[in-house]
């Protein structure tokens, strides 16, 4: 799951550690179980950033294998509302701060992102690409 929150033609990134270094990144992580992909996002956003999200659209569904350690990667990118900071949480382990870049910054330091899908997902966003949130279906638990 991932966030890709504008504001004023600006993208909220995090700083991250990883075993390649500092990477910039969209608030993005995994899902929990028992958790919808809706409460992923808002929850991982929360986590990295300290700040509320509200998704309000799809804006793409993204597939991307690492070329070096050959995790494949589902991410599911969502726009939506910034809501409140919390400037007293902290921030989930690794992550180092927040920065807001535009489109040519990402692109310029593309190797510095943590995959090809932070730009990509910025890209589809300023494309106009949104799918409603009902295209999600969460089943819950089988019985």
């Amino acid at each position: 799951m991932a966030a890709i929150i504008e504001q004023d033609g600006k993208f909220l990134l995090v700083e991250e550690t990883t075993d390649r270094g500092m990477r910039f990144n969209q608030p993005a992580g995994h899902l929990e179980e028992n958790e919808t992909i809706i409460e992923a996002v808002i929850r991982e956003t929360l986590e990295e950033t300290a700040y509320d999200f509200t998704p309000a659209a799809l804006v793409g569904i993204y597939h991307w294998q690492h070329p070096v350690n050959g995790i494949t990667y589902l991410r599911f990118a969502f726009s939506g509302r910034l809501g409140a900071h919390h400037p007293e949480r902290a921030l989930d382990d690794g992550i180092i701060g927040t920065l807001w870049r535009d489109e040519a910054e990402i692109a310029a330091h593309g190797t510095l992102m943590r995959s090809p899908q932070v730009l990509l997902c910025v890209q589809d966003y300023l494309a106009g690409k949104r799918y409603p949130l009902e295209l999600l279906t969460h089943l819950g638990q089988a019985l």
